[in-house]
């Protein structure tokens, strides 16, 4: 069986359309997974650990309950977001949220300002086009320089956004700001792609997870082509469009730098992004990259991957931090126990659930599925429920939450990994964490 993509030798590629129970329990079973029709990879490939099939089969059965969950999750996401529109419009919650949005409140130090910038811009990615404009133009008062809804090529349908605007620095210096969408809170197939375990091998790169890639734009049939040449077509793809302008906006601002930011399924395409920008060689681009700014980012390649960007992004100076909050699940997924396949690099900037931050090498309890961590996470869960409650009165009245929110916290009494993704705790991190990153240490 030939490569999904043209130019990958090496991949392994889940396909949870074709696993049935038979292809499930087989995998569990036989490490001969290039029998399987549930799983694409090269001829004669076997996977001898059974704790790594394990990880594989999980991925698998996952993927498999979004997929038949996709629809009646995606219906359930437009209920619940019209009713809380409508509820914020005529009870006043539109006001809170118009605040947050804002950032009308904070008022971060020199040494915080890129990490408070980057979240704001990261929770307003998940905003329309119209919102988003509005308020980087009227009341962030920055120039708004795009907005950009991105073809899938794999998928078949426009699934990829981001924005970009200028913003001046407390020194006067202009930042050009980058901000990929996450993951949509109700669409199975992005959730899909976060746990999916599929990768490609990129020659003297290293392993990459596929469905980050192909959101990126990856191209189905060329792969990754230093210049896409787009003559006779008028689909954008994220990677060459955001590229191309970039570049533009740069030439005629001479001293401008950029930076590239997301939250969630966002993090890892602002990961990705200066990524392939090395595969290409784009070092005048990337001369000029001040930061990359992650929070709640999945994992997105192995170790010789993150190797491969330690030694291009962090000198002469760290210039990549990722942000992880206390029990956020989507941080710690894939994780392939036996292999290590997927790892994070850089620095991980970690708050606990008292938003006190530490600079480490990689995220306390990476396996997120670890039964020596399930005691803490629910205590955990149940601190941060309680405190929901008062951190309104204790940090002010713009860090109040609202019903919807508690609810999601109680949530968390059930599955206590998934409310601390949330973009709110890790806003809080930013304006009320007892740390300041230094953005010119170097690496551990």
């Amino acid at each position: 069986m030939g490569s999904e993509v043209d130019g990958f030798s090496d991949y392994l590629v889940l396909r949870p359309d074709k696993a049935g129970v038979s292809d499930l329990l087989r995998l569990l079973l036989s490490p001969r997974v290039s029998d399987n029709q549930s799983v694409y990879c090269p001829i004669d490939t076997e996977i001898d650990e059974a704790k790594r099939r394990w990880a594989v089969f999980v991925s698998l059965l996952l993927q498999k309950i979004l997929l038949f969950s996709r629809r009646p999750i995606a219906r359930m996401g437009l209920a619940i977001e019209f009713w809380l529109n409508l509820l914020m419009v005529n009870n006043g919650l539109l006001c809170l949220l118009w605040n947050l949005l804002t950032g009308q409140s904070i008022r971060p130090s020199d040494d915080k300002y890129l990490a408070a910038l980057s979240i704001m811009a990261a929770k307003l990615a998940y905003e329309n086009e119209l919102s988003i404009r509005s308020i980087v133009q009227n009341n962030w008062e920055k120039e708004f320089l795009g907005f950009y809804n991105c073809w899938n090529d794999f998928e078949k349908q426009y699934s990829t956004q981001a924005f970009m605007f200028s913003d001046k620095t407390a020194d006067g210096a202009e930042l050009i700001v980058i901000s990929f969408r996450g993951t949509e809170p109700f669409d199975a197939a992005q959730w899909s792609t976060d746990v999916d375990f599929s990768w490609y091998e990129i020659p003297n790169v290293g392993k990459v997870h596929r469905g980050f890639m192909k959101a990126l734009g990856l191209q189905s049939k060329l792969g990754w082509p230093a210049d896409l040449n787009q003559s006779d077509e008028t689909r954008p793809y994220a990677y060459y469009v955001m590229r191309e302008k970039l570049k533009q906006v740069l030439r005629s601002r001479a001293e401008a730098k950029f930076l590239v930011t997301g939250h969630s399924l966002g993090g890892a395409l602002a990961i990705l992004f200066p990524a392939i920008l090395v595969l290409h060689e784009e070092w005048r681009l990337l001369e000029r990259l001040e930061g990359v700014y992650t929070f709640g980012q999945p994992r997105v390649g192995d170790e010789k991957f993150g190797e491969f960007m330690v030694q291009r992004l962090n000198e002469p100076k760290n210039r990549y931090f990722r942000y992880v909050y206390c029990n956020d699940i989507v941080p710690r997924v894939p994780y392939d126990d036996s292999a290590l396949l997927f790892k994070h690099f850089g620095t991980c900037i970690y708050f606990n659930s008292l938003y006190r931050g530490k600079e480490m090498e990689e995220e306390p309890n990476k396996n997120y599925f670890s039964v020596l961590e399930v005691i803490p996470k629910y205590l955990n869960a149940l601190w941060e429920l309680q405190r929901s409650f008062l951190i309104g009165y204790i940090e002010g009245p713009e860090f109040k939450e609202g019903w919807f929110l508690r609810f999601i916290r109680l949530f968390a009494l059930v599955i206590p990994g998934l409310p601390p993704h949330s973009p709110q705790d890790y806003d809080n991190c930013t304006r009320l964490g007892t740390m300041a990153v230094a953005v010119d240490a170097t690496s551990e």
